[in-house]
């Protein structure tokens, strides 16, 4: 999608569907300007009762007479004139989005100006319609032998006033980048696991260093694994024909000698619960267990569409869990890259295994923090259902953060406790911990043994069990969180 910003009187723009606001308290400044030379038209249609004062609703005037613009679109945002909450602003974003797709026009202008939103400013208004705009746009049809038919529009020109135009320009250029990233983890996502395995992700994750002289990408495979002591993450996919894999994306976007940020990704391609098996019904979903990788891609393509000043490092840990006679066994022992043994009791819970030996490798980089992002457990689903990102850390400065950029991002997380109490349910009889604690507050102890591999740096856990896809009718990877991981980079600058 092209966006283009420009300012200018409403009622002069000529362009095939104008998209303008109001409220129950009177027509706004720019629904003024259009009534006015069309001789009291939108004042008619409110008089009639075709609009409802919900936020999102709206009424389409395919015919505005002496206006310059072919179609109106006049949207409500609310009943009174206070300023709008979030997540009715977004309701309007989302609205505005979704009438775009299905309509007719190739081209359309969107005037926002009017449209008053508490605690936020017109920066945050235009990102924030830039990126439902490309989100509701995605198409995922790759494997359908009649692809659906492209929507008509391509150009959206955001209307603002000349003091507006450089921050509305600003904020279309990170809306696109951010859109652009999470629509790559939703893409990789909604792959099947016969074409997205770790080999595959590796591959991406070299094309996107090509020709970008500030990345690098390297691509660690299982006989160089074994001989760091990885044992750990191959241990998951022992029962699996497709090799594990560490990938590697090396961002110098900094300074040199300034400390990276390394952003880590469980890649499990595939679930099965290995010889823990899982139940059939739904494992079809379980191809959305690499999301948390996918949301590394996103970030890292983000990262270089805008040309990030940071040092990041972006980290995927990838591999396929599968059964076979070759597989992990419940009860098995493995030293990890750290020299701390594990008793694997359910092969189930396979992330932190591979997640630990890569937070190992991690410390080599001298990191300024560690995030790593995960669809660690079920129990998150339990807890928080499927709104919200779970946030477990062992500094409470980076956990704040994250929290910051997930409320400036509009990508909610929350914050769960950790405690020497939780991690007690780790012990083992056999070995220096076991990898399960338990069906009590299991997402706590899922971060308690990868608190154990994160002495050495800053490091905050995102559990997406909850939030990585959507089942149902709209089955389908979310994206999520790379907004939050890409405000939370954007914050650092």
């Amino acid at each position: 999608m092209e966006f283009v910003v420009k300012s200018g009187a409403v009622a002069k723009q000529k362009t095939g569907l104008l998209v303008i606001t109001t409220d129950q308290s009177g027509l706004s400044s720019s629904a003024s300007d259009i009534d006015e030379v069309s001789n009291g038209l939108l004042s008619s249609v409110l008089k009639r009762g075709d609009l409802a004062y919900k936020a999102g609703k709206m009424v389409l005037l395919p015919v505005v007479p002496e206006a310059a613009c072919e179609q109106l679109l006049l949207v409500a945002t609310g009943e009174g004139k206070s300023a709008l909450k979030e997540k009715d602003f977004l309701k309007v974003a989302k609205a505005i989005a979704a009438q775009l797709k299905s309509g007719t026009v190739k081209e359309a202008m969107v005037c926002i100006d009017d449209v008053e939103v508490a605690d936020r400013d017109h920066f945050w208004k235009v990102r924030q319609l830039v990126e439902a705009i490309e989100y509701g746009f995605y198409c995922f049809d790759e494997f359908k032998s009649k692809p659906a038919p492209a929507a008509a529009l391509n150009k959206v020109t955001i209307i603002t006033d000349r003091k507006g135009s450089k921050p509305a320009k600003e904020a279309v250029e990170q809306g696109q980048a951010i859109a652009f990233g999470r629509n790559i983890a939703r893409t990789l996502g909604n792959l099947p696991g016969n074409v997205c395995h770790p080999t595959y992700l590796g591959d991406q994750a070299k094309e996107l260093a090509k020709g970008n002289s500030k990345l690098t990408t390297k691509v660690l495979g299982e006989t160089e694994m074994k001989k760091l002591g990885m044992n750990s993450l191959l241990s998951v996919g022992n029962g699996s024909a497709q090799e594990s894999k560490l990938i590697l994306m090396d961002y110098k976007g900094g300074k040199k000698g300034d400390q990276p940020i390394v952003l880590l990704g469980k890649g499990i391609t595939f679930d099965t619960g290995g010889i823990s098996l899982k139940p059939g019904a739904a494992m079809d979903e379980m191809k959305f267990d690499m999301c948390g990788a996918a949301s590394i891609m996103g970030v890292m393509n983000t990262i270089v569409q805008l040309e990030l000043p940071l040092n990041i490092v972006g980290m995927i840990a990838a591999a396929e869990n599968m059964p076979s006679s070759t597989a992990t066994r419940p009860g098995d022992i493995v030293t990890s890259m750290s020299g701390k043994t594990i008793e694997i009791l359910n092969t189930d819970a396979e992330g932190r295994l591979v997640l630990c030996d890569a937070l190992t490798y991690a410390e080599r980089y001298k990191p300024k923090a560690v995030v790593d992002v995960a669809t660690l457990t079920g129990a998150c689903v339990i807890a928080l259902g499927h709104h919200t990102t779970g946030v477990l850390s062992n500094n409470d400065e980076l956990a704040e953060q994250l929290l910051t950029a997930s409320n400036d991002a509009c990508d909610k997380a929350w914050q769960l406790p950790m405690g020497e109490e939780y991690d007690a349910q780790l012990d083992s009889n056999f070995a220096d911990m076991a990898n399960i604690g338990g069906r009590p507050a299991g997402t706590i102890t899922a971060a308690c043994f990868l608190a154990r591999f994160t002495e050495a740096y800053p490091w905050a856990h995102l559990d997406i069990a909850g939030t990585a896809w959507s089942s149902g009718k709209n089955k389908g990877a979310s994206g999520r969180p790379v907004p939050m991981l890409t405000q939370y980079l954007l914050n650092q600058l």
